[in-house]
């Protein structure tokens, strides 16, 4: 019993640090954006993947090197343009604020970034599963319209007291992302051989999901860094690193990019123990969960403050949310 809970209580716990992580991007004053998103993603992306992907997969290199090299291409491929949704994400935040990014990004990347990885599944419509992701997976994304209605709601009141909003902007760059934020998901499920290669070297399967990530998040820091590099000459910032009193936006940028990457490495080992359809239930469960601990971050920081009756609009949403998480745990028992 307590065997076959662990994949989920890992996906549980990963939704703590995926519903976090977003924390640190009100914080980013007065380090200018491109410079503190080039620290964020160089933790999350490169060193805190490898260095804990080094102490859990002995010989990491030389298996990545002795991996398919489609698999290794085509997963640095599916990390490179999630790049582009990870820095759509970035900007959205301050345009809509936090609980309304994190509605529509993780609802739209739960649903694409599940099915995908289920219909390149063989004979994928037999599969005792697939009702139970589709109507998880419907559910879910009811609980994120919801969401989202709730955040609108808000915003009107916002504006309503002269504050101002930058919704439509907001809801299309959000909406953007949301798509592109699924292909983090895809690279990871097209990135099991890699992992199948770390396990036949005798690296135990929820560690061998590690190996997996440092090829898919190797794509993705080159889209990411490469954009940070390009603002930076472009606006002539390089000597923003060195601003006064940004102490507390380098503390920010390392926390959120530990936070990233112990959501997705620890999801990882729990989608490696659910076999081949962890990515397809796992990844809208972890999704969904954070979408809730993300918006108890933004009551907390007084994004609700006034907006009484949106709020109690959105807790009915992320009971939703909680009700397709459930659904989708019965995919697997299916």
């Amino acid at each position: 019993m307590e065997a076959a809970f662990t994949p989920f209580l890992l996906v549980i716990f990963a939704s703590l640090f995926q519903g976090s992580f977003g924390l640190g991007m009100k914080y980013m004053a007065p380090l200018k954006w491109e410079s503190w998103w080039l620290v964020h993603v160089s933790i999350a992306m490169i060193l805190f993947p490898i260095a804990w992907a080094l102490i859990a997969v002995p010989g990491l290199f030389d298996i990545i090197a002795s991996a398919p090299t489609n698999a290794v291409l085509i997963a640095m491929l599916f990390g490179f343009l999630w790049g582009i949704g990870g820095i759509l994400f970035g900007v959205s935040v301050p345009y809509i604020g936090m609980s309304l990014t994190y509605g529509i990004v993780m609802g739209l990347a739960s649903s694409v970034g599940s099915l995908i990885p289920l219909l390149q599944m063989e004979n994928a419509a037999s599969n005792p599963a697939f009702p139970y992701v589709i109507l998880g997976v419907s559910v879910m994304l009811i609980g994120v319209a919801i969401t989202a209605v709730a955040g609108i709601k808000r915003d009107k009141i916002l504006r309503e007291v002269g504050k101002p909003s930058n919704i439509v902007k907001g809801l299309i760059i959000a909406s953007v992302c949301g798509v592109m934020s699924a292909l983090l998901n895809i690279g990871f499920a097209n990135a099991a051989p890699i992992a199948g290669v770390a396990e036949e070297a005798g690296v135990i399967t929820r560690n061998s999901s590690l190996a997996a990530w440092v090829v898919v998040l190797l794509g993705a820091y080159l889209m990411n860094a490469g954009y940070a590099v390009f603002l930076l000459t472009k606006n002539r910032s390089w000597g923003s690193f060195g601003v006064a009193k940004s102490g507390k936006a380098y503390m920010w940028a390392i926390l959120a990019g530990l936070f990233w990457f112990a959501a997705l490495g620890v999801y990882g080992q729990g989608s490696a123990l659910l076999g081949e359809i962890g990515p397809v239930i796992g990844w809208p469960i972890l999704l969904g969960l954070s979408l809730i601990i993300s918006n108890l971050w933004a009551y907390l920081s007084g994004e609700w403050k006034g907006a009484s009756k949106p709020f109690r609009l959105l807790l009915l949403g992320l009971l939703v949310l909680i009700l397709a998480s459930v659904i989708l745990g019965f995919a697997n028992k299916a």
